[in-house]
């Protein structure tokens, strides 16, 4: 009886340090706000979608909401967040119809890897701005909000076996901000040879932006 007893008491110290153990890496993997995949957590899933389907391309693409700033200024930063759980509620399910994975990168700063199928990048593109920028309603104990965001959308088509940070988002990145330039509420494809726009277009710099595509390719 007792070494039954000390059998099923390691047995669920072992399930306890399992569980546990499943959930640390799980919150490496998520957003806390959002609950979708981190930056993490989306090279995660592109290495299994690399595995997995190694020979077909992918859609990667890079979503950055326009003055969001705006947003937190004129309502508040809690309204702020409900915002973006709402617009990364919407990109999950986007990502999600096209058996792809969505993430949450930064701020307000979204990307998805999507398997290149039937539909094209611009019809792609164009479901995800106008998605988005379907009004939100804001929870409040007051008076309550609702506010329309756009967002600015670069995209690129590339092979699963590409580096993902080096090559896909970079490349998913630098459409982005020439979609921003061209005015926002925008989308841009990365084409062979598109650089990043001069400096005063961009937001900022980013880590990402400096770096080079290991595999010899060029922005």
């Amino acid at each position: 009886m007792a070494f039954a007893l000390g059998r099923l008491t390691a047995w669920l110290t072992i399930h306890g340090l399992r569980t546990q153990l499943a959930d640390a890496t799980s919150s490496t993997l998520h957003d806390p706000l959002t609950g979708m995949l981190n930056r993490a957590g989306l090279q995660a899933a592109h290495a299994t979608l690399a595995k997995t389907a190694p020979a077909r391309p992918m859609i990667v693409a890079l979503i950055d909401l326009d003055d969001f700033k705006r947003v937190n200024d004129t309502h508040g930063h809690g309204r702020g967040d409900d915002l973006l759980i709402e617009v990364g509620d919407r990109i999950t399910d986007i990502a999600a119809v096209h058996g792809g994975a969505a993430a949450r990168l930064a701020g307000d700063e979204y990307a998805a890897l999507l398997p290149a199928g039937t539909d094209d990048l611009d019809r792609i593109a164009d479901t995800v701005a106008t998605i988005i920028s379907q009004p939100i309603a804001l929870p409040a104990e007051g008076s309550p909000a609702t506010v329309t965001i756009t967002a600015s959308v670069g995209l690129a088509l590339v092979g699963t076996s590409a580096p993902f940070t080096e090559v896909a988002l970079h490349r998913a990145d630098i459409a982005m901000y020439h979609a921003k330039r061209q005015g926002r509420n925008r989308h841009a494809i990365y084409q062979p040879g598109m650089t990043m726009p001069p400096a005063q277009h961009r937001r900022g710099p980013r880590l990402r932006d400096r770096r080079q595509p290991s595999d010899g390719a060029t922005a």
